[in-house]
């Protein structure tokens, strides 16, 4: 399976080919932004299919994640996977990024939890914990970073995704200390393609995965204002 992967949930724009038969990312970009993603994403996803030798027709699956994460970051994401996937007639599939942060510690047959921490900013993360195995411990959720530090009672666990330094400083002192602690900014573009395969498009829609409604609120109509009745 030939496989597009497309990643701008946090802070980075990255973009991968992974041919599973070989096992390989035949190409791939990745570029560390906090901004600027939807100017950078599809000029990278350009070169990264001309550096893999496959046209869009030839890929059998577009992948992306889908939050959590920045709201603006997933939409460019979401849209670009889901643009390509119509014009090349491919299915698309979503993997959220707190798995994506969680797999290839899983993979490796873990001994010790994983959890996985993304910042919601306001002294709060998006967080969710899994077992060694990848069996669920705590789901995705988001909550104060007090509420995710409950997680230590599942014993010493690997912490990892862009809020893993934010847990590691607070982690509680009479618990057993962090296993590891990878403060990624981002995940692995190559397992976002490695889930994309693995999921189905029934059951791994590309749509946006937030936990929380956005901070910022559109505005009302200024014309369906205007046709309102004044209050006499």
């Amino acid at each position: 399976m030939l496989i597009l992967a497309i990643d701008t949930a946090l802070d980075a724009c990255a973009a991968g080919v992974l041919d599973t038969e070989a096992g390989v990312l035949v190409a791939q970009e990745s570029q560390a932004m906090k901004r600027g993603h939807a100017e950078a994403l599809m000029p990278l996803i350009a070169r990264v299919m001309k550096a893999s030798g496959i046209a869009f027709s030839g890929l059998d699956r577009i992948a992306v994640t889908t939050g959590p994460g920045s709201f603006t970051g997933l939409r460019v994401g979401l849209s670009a996977a889901r643009g390509i996937a119509l014009a090349a007639d491919k299915p698309v599939v979503g993997v959220t990024t707190l798995t994506a942060y969680a797999a290839p510690i899983v993979s490796r047959n873990a001994e010790h939890p994983v959890i996985s921490a993304i910042d919601a900013r306001h002294d709060h993360v998006y967080f969710q914990a899994v077992a060694g195995d990848g069996s669920s411990l705590i789901r995705p959720q988001v909550g104060p970073i007090e509420e995710a530090l409950g997680a230590s009672r599942f014993g010493a666990a690997h912490l990892v995704g862009n809020a893993a330094r934010m847990l590691a400083d607070r982690w509680p002192a009479d618990a057993p200390p962090p296993f590891k602690v990878d403060p990624q900014a981002a995940p692995d573009i190559a397992w976002v393609a490695w889930l994309g395969a693995a999921v189905s498009p029934n059951t791994a829609p590309a749509r946006p995965f937030y936990l929380r409604a956005p901070d910022a609120k559109p505005q009302k109509d200024p014309l369906q204002k205007a046709s309102q009745p004044s209050s006499p």
